[in-house]
């Protein structure tokens, strides 16, 4: 069942309002004006959005409402609209976008208070928001990818938004960069669709049609484009071995940390392979690519963050890790199980950079948590809701991120990825300790803050702990739409979703035992912490002395960064100097230009000697040709 719903463009219209406002009214008008617009549109946004899912959850089961904009693409015989859809899976990620996108807005509204650049600060933001939630409404694949872009484009903007700081502009062209190489796997992943269906008359991308037509794709074609496309999710999701742009992102300001680690651009991955689900599962290799992926990155990312000292940092490869997590269930073919831990991830990775934001905040700038320590007191309520935060990333019932993760470790055993299942118990293991080790170092001990801003601590003004509240509140209730089965309305979130995405199908059953161990292995990976950091706090510095190399290796993210740059970027730099510009631009294309002037240069010099101006010359020059002429048929006839 189908349902025109026109309101839909009001989710669309209210950001894009916000970024013409700021754009060229906010530095006019002023900050307050700024601050009313900027996180106003977004909850306007959020109102509308509920509206929507209220109205889609009285329809009957795989309900969806829809909306035609305009004819956009005219090719031939490929056409492409623009239009809106909210089915299950598009209306829990509107929700998640402009609900947690809000509660974003908001804060910045503390936490940027000082920034000269607020206007601009807004208009990025409101965009980002706009081209998160054109991905997640499109209809069609084509027009999916205008907000894939979008959420790009704004990425660099935002990361490098204090473009004054040299780092801070080359962090933000990584990120465009990379996320580059990964949409060229996402541009022919759909040049791969559109040949393979052109082939049998069928020339969309709209979603609906292509469900209906996916059979005639057949398994080759179909594990091409899912493999392009998945390309492109490594770079959006950052997943190996396109994640090296999103540790980086975190000199931008902390709510740009936020709202792209938890709301919008990190999970569009996620949601594109959810979204064609139904490819995928004709591409079984290909899933197993994404599960495979998806597990090492967990584990990878989780090992780089037990040394990392900066605070937003550890939060960096926590998100790199949690992604991790997503692709997993994802590829183990359990598309809802991974967008539940989409959904609760935004929860508590927002509410985890916030609440490193209220530290940063306090603590005028610092990031580095060895100069921290003791705070607990002196911010109780950053102190609780971020303990809270950290309890759900753990897994630790009953807090959301025990349902969701371990939903997602139940299905990886239940498709038979027991190597897989077994990555990401450890990695459950890592996370509860780095995250706890995060706690610990931040909240408690000594005080190793420095003397002169120790002085001017205070707990974050209401408009920045507000948003931590509901975030906290949500990180604590947020798992519980799906209770196991047999308790109350257990499994909700995966029937309402089974329409749009498919149902699971295990290959064998996991026991209590499975369940149960990703749960043993948080709560060790927290009393190592306790001890580590609480009861023998020395600890930590005498193993990484002894363990120097090991260490180092992590602490130094495995140089993975300085291994691209040996074996791809010196390498580019030197064929584009050595190769393109000196020998091809200055020798081939700039010698060609030269040679033809110098040709034609030289050419009227000849002619110039030839064009004396002096009749005698002219006359003696006609004489001689007359002569030769006649010269010419005189040896003719004599020749005959």
């Amino acid at each position: 069942m189908t349902v025109e719903f026109p309101a839909l463009a009001l989710i669309l219209l209210f950001p894009a309002i916000g970024v013409v406002f700021n754009l060229f009214f906010g530095a006019r008008w002023g900050r307050t004006a700024v601050n009313v617009v900027g996180p106003g549109v977004m909850f306007a946004a959020f109102g509308v959005a509920t509206w929507a899912f209220l109205t889609l959850l009285k329809m009957p089961a795989g309900g969806a409402l829809e909306m035609h904009l305009w004819g956009w693409i005219e090719a031939g015989r490929f056409h492409a609209d623009l239009g809106l859809r909210v089915d299950a899976l598009s209306g829990v990620m509107v929700m998640i976008v402009t609900g947690v996108g809000a509660v974003i807005h908001l804060y910045s509204v503390g936490y940027m208070a000082h920034d000269e650049d607020f206007a601009r600060f807004f208009t990025y933001m409101n965009l980002f928001a706009l081209s998160m939630l054109i991905l997640i409404l499109a209809d069609n694949l084509l027009m999916m990818f205008v907000g894939w872009e979008g959420v790009g484009l704004c990425s660099y903007l935002l990361i490098a938004f204090w473009y004054t700081n040299p780092q801070y502009a080359y962090n933000g062209r990584k990120a465009f960069i990379v996320n580059r190489i990964g949409d060229a796997g996402f541009l022919l992943g759909m040049f791969t669709i559109v040949a393979t269906l052109g082939a049998h008359g069928v020339w969309t991308l709209n979603f609906v049609e292509l469900r209906n037509n996916a059979a005639l794709m057949g398994g080759a074609a179909a594990t091409a484009a899912c493999f392009l496309l998945f390309i492109g999710a490594t770079g959006k999701s950052a997943q190996i071995p396109l994640y090296v742009w999103l540790p980086d992102a975190m000199v931008g300001p902390t709510p740009v940390s936020a709202l792209i680690h938890a709301a919008t651009m990190v999970t569009a991955g996620v949601y594109m392979i959810a979204r064609l689900g139904f490819i995928y599962t004709m591409a079984p290799s290909t899933l197993d690519v994404v599960a495979t992926v998806g597990a090492v990155t967990a584990l990878f990312a989780a090992s780089i963050a037990i040394v990392q000292p900066d605070i937003k940092k550890v939060l960096a490869y926590s998100t790199i890790s949690q992604l991790g997590y997503m692709f997993l269930g994802v590829g183990s073919g359990a598309y809802a199980s991974g967008i539940f831990h989409v959904m609760t991830h935004a929860f508590f990775k927002g509410l985890l950079f916030l609440c490193a934001g209220s530290v940063i905040h306090a603590l005028s700038g610092e990031q580095d948590m060895n100069k921290m320590g003791g705070l607990r007191h002196k911010l109780p309520i950053t102190f609780v809701t971020m303990f809270i935060a950290t309890l759900a990333i753990a897994a630790v019932p009953p807090f959301s991120g025990y349902f969701s993760k371990d939903l997602i470790l139940e299905a990886a055993y239940a498709s038979g990825h027991l190597s897989l299942w077994i990555i990401g118990v450890i990695t459950a293991g890592l996370t509860s300790f780095y995250m706890f080790r995060l706690i610990f170092m931040t909240f408690f001990g000594n005080s190793r803050v420095d003397s002169e801003v120790e002085h001017h601590i205070h707990e974050s003004p209401a408009v920045m702990t507000i948003p931590l509240i509901v975030l906290a509140i949500l990180s604590t209730i947020g798992g519980w739409v799906n209770l196991p089965d047999g308790w109350l309305w257990g499994n909700a979130f995966v029937r309402f979703l089974t329409p749009a995405v498919g149902t699971f199908k295990p290959i064998v059953e996991a026991n209590s035992i499975v369940m149960s161990l990703p749960l043993i292995a948080s709560i060790i990976g927290i009393a190592l912490a306790w001890v580590l950091y609480i009861q023998l706090p020395g600890i930590p510095f005498l193993l990484a002395w002894r363990l120097k190399a090991p260490y180092d290796l992590l602490l130094n993210k495995y140089y993975i960064d300085e291994l691209y740059n040996f074996i791809v970027t010196r390498p580019l730099f030197w064929v584009s100097q050595n190769v393109l510009n000196r020998a091809i631009d200055s020798f081939v294309i700039d010698g060609a230009a030269e040679g033809a002037g110098l040709a034609v240069e030289t050419g009227g010099q000849v002619a110039r000697r030839a064009e004396t101006g002096n009749v005698q010359h002219y006359a003696l020059v006609y004489l001689l040709g007359a002569l030769g002429i006649v010269a010419y048929y005189v040896f003719l006839v004599t020749g005959r």
